[in-house]
């Protein structure tokens, strides 16, 4: 990977602009407030300084030097299409797996009440806090933790979720995870093997029962120690 020059404010203004017209809207990312939230939130500042020309590429840009597999922040028009269909309001308490560098996180902190987001890689956890508190946002709580552990253990503490979102994907939604939904709360995250991953809303209909749909399809990277199996079944 070659040495990142710095890009001056008015070439910078103009990557976001191209990131949204030509990345973001073309996902079916229609939400004027989505919209507003990747123009507000700069994405550059959450992209590690040996990447930050990818900063408004449409890859998944490594968290990490040397890039490490699985450690990626998703491309932005994924990020975009998570937080529209995860539709969150000013009133939600939300669950973040996979915090990374804290982007996405900053994204749902902006439009929540508040927001729990767990990082499993310490150095990463630790980047997060710094960007999100010089970015302003001070209603995200990152910990460091395996969200996965001990049946989503660490996930409890702000429980139950308006909504909980998967910065990655994982081969099936555990039923662990879906217990933590307030009843009218919803999962969103990339699920399935390679090559065919399916974005997969769950909404908590009942105590006992759930609506799925898969509105998109993206192979995303994995979250490190989901389960590779469980009980629920779509």
């Amino acid at each position: 990977m070659s040495t990142v020059t710095s890009q001056s404010p008015l070439n910078t203004d103009k990557a976001r602009f191209n990131m949204i017209e030509q990345q973001v809207r073309p996902w079916e990312v229609v939400d004027s407030k989505v919209l507003e939230l990747m123009t507000a939130v700069r994405r550059e500042d959450f992209v590690p300084a040996v990447y930050r020309n990818l900063a408004f590429a449409d890859l998944d840009v490594p968290m990490t030097q040397p890039a490490q597999a699985g450690l990626c922040m998703l491309a932005p028009k994924v990020q975009a299409r998570l937080l529209q269909d995860a539709a969150v309001q000013p009133t939600d308490t939300v669950l973040h797996i996979g915090t990374g560098t804290g982007y996405m996180a900053a994204l749902l902190g902006k439009q929540a009440k508040q927001v729990l987001s767990l990082e499993i890689v310490p150095e990463l956890a630790a980047q997060a806090r710094q960007n999100l508190q010089q970015a302003g946002i001070t209603n995200v709580d990152v910990r460091q933790a395996d969200a996965a552990a001990w049946g989503f253990k660490a996930c409890e503490a702000l429980l139950p979720y308006n909504v909980i979102v998967l910065s990655g994907s994982v081969a099936e939604v555990p039923q662990d995870l879906l217990m933590l939904l307030k009843v009218g709360g919803r999962l969103i995250a990339v699920v399935g093997h390679e090559p065919i991953m399916r974005a997969t809303i769950v909404t908590r209909v009942s105590d006992t029962s759930y609506a799925t749909v898969q509105p998109w399809d993206y192979v995303a990277p994995r979250l490190k120690n989901f389960p590779e199996g469980s009980t629920f079944r779509f």
